[in-house]
């Protein structure tokens, strides 16, 4: 309980200070932001932090619609491949300086840099140009109609501040760069950071200045967002009172948790697929008992894993029942979704095992698969069970769990073959799965930059030809071709989708977000 009593200790201290009118709010999630470098990264669990800090032109709310952050008004103009956006008047950086469109073009320029993990979000812009102090015009390569999906978590630094403390360039992130924004901030939003430790606690104040005042509650005052990484200590923290709001809820705690006198458990679906990512492309696997050759690159092996994983059996031992099965990395309410292409592969030994032999690896073979422990729902059970359903079909896995700060560099530097991994959707459309996933890689950030090294020079054509498709009809037919070749091509093999629960005392009714995008500016408190 070490850890649990050094949260309490670190809440306890920052209620000293404040004034007995002052909302405190304190929080704790599983796993910290490993940087707050707003570009550094194209992460989920870094945006959930930094939306507090930052802000994007656009955002999405809590019920996922898309709506005016500091752009006001977007359009595109009588040149397709050209967006104008009005910008929000009188809005200030937390040092006071003014935000204009010299900051949104600045941080545009920025996230596209090659340190950026964000750039793979902006590959079809051009241009961006100032028109005048609130207003902007980005030009795309040929036609882009939904480059305002793509700007949801794409925050606004400031030029000045950046210039001032050397840091124009994003941090390189996977070369475990140092920089001044690492652990400083500078933005618009509604939270002023206070305190930054990482892996610990951060603490923020409200934003005396921010531009939302009477548009949203904006009743915290004063926020600590501590990090308590094993779940049984995070719920004690939430039970004895020590935190008012835990975002990573076990599964198996849910029960308890609204059962108890005085605090609710909120819940719903997240915007998230869970799989597993099989390297296909490297001709001998570096984490593997098979010399000379790559047995993922087998398609019967393939296909063999796939029927062996009983997802049914993980849905109701491992996750309570907290998943939706999933044949495809694409969550529902996405463009491009369709119950046909969602179709679960039925587990079946018999077929696995035939296809293996048919393979030629009726032995099998050893292979090490990576995992991550602190990112997603009861992710390290997920790859124990899988290591014993696999054990049935002569793959003897090899299991090596690690943090999510370790376990994302090495998916995007390729060093790995065999790993778990989870996949939100911030677009909401087909496109930003097939980008990432399935394109052939063209660098870090860039398109493919998750792709366990599949190439398809025919699937490549079609994901970029939906960038700029502007004929619905066109982009729905090769947006379901692409998906079509991308499920069956199984270098991406889906498990379900999960669900998520936030926990909190009953003061708060906080309804979950869809992509587990956690808001305070939305906090009432009763």
């Amino acid at each position: 309980m070490k850890t649990f009593a050094l949260a309490a200790a670190l809440l306890a201290g920052t209620a000293l200070a404040l004034p007995a009118s002052a909302v405190q709010f304190k929080m704790a999630r599983g796993q910290d932001a490993t940087t707050l470098d707003p570009h550094a990264q194209n992460s989920g669990q870094n945006f959930n932090l930094l939306h507090q800090i930052y802000e994007p032109l656009v955002h999405r709310d809590n019920d996922a619609k898309l709506t005016p952050a500091l752009a006001t008004a977007w359009k595109i103009t009588a040149d397709p491949s050209v967006w104008e956006f009005k910008l929000r008047p009188g809005v200030k950086f937390h040092n006071g300086n003014a935000f204009t469109a010299d900051d949104v073009v600045f941080s545009l320029t920025r996230a596209l840099g090659d340190k950026s993990q964000m750039k793979g979000l902006l590959t079809s812009i051009e241009s961006a140009t100032k028109v005048d102090d609130l207003t902007v015009t980005v030009k795309t390569k040929g036609p882009n109609p939904l480059l305002v999906n793509d700007l949801t978590n794409l925050f606004i630094v400031d030029k000045e501040w950046a210039e001032a403390n050397n840091v124009v360039n994003s941090q390189d992130f996977n070369a475990k760069e140092e920089t001044f924004a690492v652990r400083n901030t500078n933005g618009t939003g509604p939270f002023v950071l206070k305190i930054r430790e990482p892996d610990v606690r951060t603490v923020m104040t409200a934003n005396p200045n921010y531009w939302g005042k009477g548009q949203f509650p904006l009743k915290v005052t004063e926020v600590t967002y501590s990090v308590i990484a094993a779940a049984p200590t995070r719920v004690a923290a939430l039970l004895s009172g020590e935190v008012d709001f835990i975002q990573d809820v076990p599964v198996q705690d849910i029960a308890r948790i609204a059962g108890t006198s005085g605090l609710r458990v909120n819940s719903g679906p997240e915007n998230r697929s869970i799989f597993f990512s099989l390297n296909v492309g490297d001709p001998d696997l570096k984490f593997d008992t098979v010399t000379g050759k790559n047995p993922l690159a087998d398609l019967r092996v393939r296909q063999a894993v796939d029927f062996a994983i009983n997802r049914a059996a993980i849905q109701k031992v491992v996750m309570s029942d907290q998943s939706t099965l999933s044949g495809t990395l694409l969550p529902p309410g996405a463009d491009g979704y369709t119950k046909e292409l969602d179709a679960v592969t039925p587990y079946d030994l018999n077929k696995a095992k035939a296809l293996m032999k048919e393979a030629g690896y009726e032995t099998g073979f050893g292979i090490t698969m990576h995992c991550p422990n602190n990112r997603y729902v009861n992710d390290e059970k997920i790859c124990q069970a899988v290591v014993g359903m696999l054990g049935q079909i002569g793959i003897k896995v090899t299991l090596e769990a690690r943090p999510m700060a370790q376990h994302s560099p090495q998916i995007i530097e390729g060093a790995i073959d065999f790993y778990l991994l989870g996949w939100g959707v911030p677009t909401f459309d087909g496109e930003y799965v097939l980008k990432f996933l399935y394109h052939s890689r063209e660098g870090k950030g860039a398109y493919g930059s998750y792709n366990p090294k599949y190439s398809n020079p025919e699937l490549d054509g079609m994901i970029k030809a939906l960038a700029t498709e502007t004929d619905k009809a066109k982009r729905d037919a090769t947006m379901a071709k692409a998906l079509k070749i991308a499920k069956d091509s199984l270098v991406h093999i889906p498990v379900h989708n999960q669900n998520i629960a936030w926990a909190m005392k009953a003061a708060y009714n906080i309804p979950v977000q869809t992509e587990n995008t956690f808001y305070i500016k939305y906090v009432d408190v009763k």
